[in-house]
């Protein structure tokens, strides 16, 4: 068994840069330029988002590099916060961070896909079962639902199984 774990350790380390490689994050990605708020236009179904309405996202670059998240949103009736923060990992592949709104637990936010001027992004986490549709503003041009639509039946994500803020 050992000798089983010798070898198989470096592959898995070697491997890439995250477990779900069928949706490679964004290439020449510029964190600077993704600062900002983010509503949030659609979303799979998720236990820590579960009857958020109104829901977004301020990203703030800090002199330490990494980044302040504020999630924010309506939960019966009443507006709810929380704060966070990203980093960039050490072997990250493009568009890649690390969330945590739980120190010390961090788990994957990876960038599939860019809209032009970063008018919009769809986020990924470690697997496919974690997937938001983000855009600078709460609504969508035809052009860019269209463009996120063909992306998402791509990747085989279904849009009606999608939570939506907004059309899409």
């Amino acid at each position: 068994m050992e000798n089983v774990l010798f070898w198989l350790l470096p592959v898995l380390f070697l491997s890439g840069c995250s477990p779900d490689r069928t949706i490679p994050a964004v290439d020449n990605f510029n964190l600077k330029q993704y600062m900002g708020v983010w509503y949030e236009i659609a979303r799979l179904p998720n236990r820590f988002e579960r009857g958020m309405t109104q829901v977004s996202a301020e990203y703030t670059l800090l002199p330490s590099g990494e980044v302040k998240i504020v999630n924010r949103g309506i939960k019966n009736d009443q507006k709810k916060s929380i704060t966070g923060i990203a980093r960039v990992p050490r072997k990250a592949c493009g568009a890649e961070l690390e969330v945590s709104f739980f120190k010390p637990f961090f788990s994957s936010y990876r960038i599939v896909k860019l809209g032009p001027d970063y008018r919009y992004s769809i986020v990924i986490g470690s697997n496919r079962k974690l997937l938001w549709v983000l855009a600078r503003t709460p609504a969508l041009s035809p052009q860019d639902r269209a463009e996120i639509k063909d992306f998402l039946l791509k990747h085989n994500f279904s849009p009606d199984q999608l939570i939506k803020s907004a059309d899409l």
